[in-house]
């Protein structure tokens, strides 16, 4: 499933939130997501996507 039927796991989920808070963001990303989360690479890809989402959530309701 993709859009807004697709589901991230709670893992995706707690990595994407801890990637929006960072004011200086690991580069590489999906590495860096796959080892601190345990992560495969889709899911570290589904989660920094996820990240953004939130970064401009957060600046939209501000």
């Amino acid at each position: 499933m993709t859009g807004a039927d697709h589901e991230h796991n709670e893992a995706v989920t707690r990595a994407a939130r801890w990637l929006a808070e960072q004011k200086n963001p690991p580069h590489p990303i999906v590495p860096r997501l796959r080892e601190q989360f345990g992560l495969t690479s889709l899911e570290a890809c589904e989660a920094a996507a996820l990240s953004q989402t939130y970064r401009t959530c957060r600046q939209v309701f501000s």
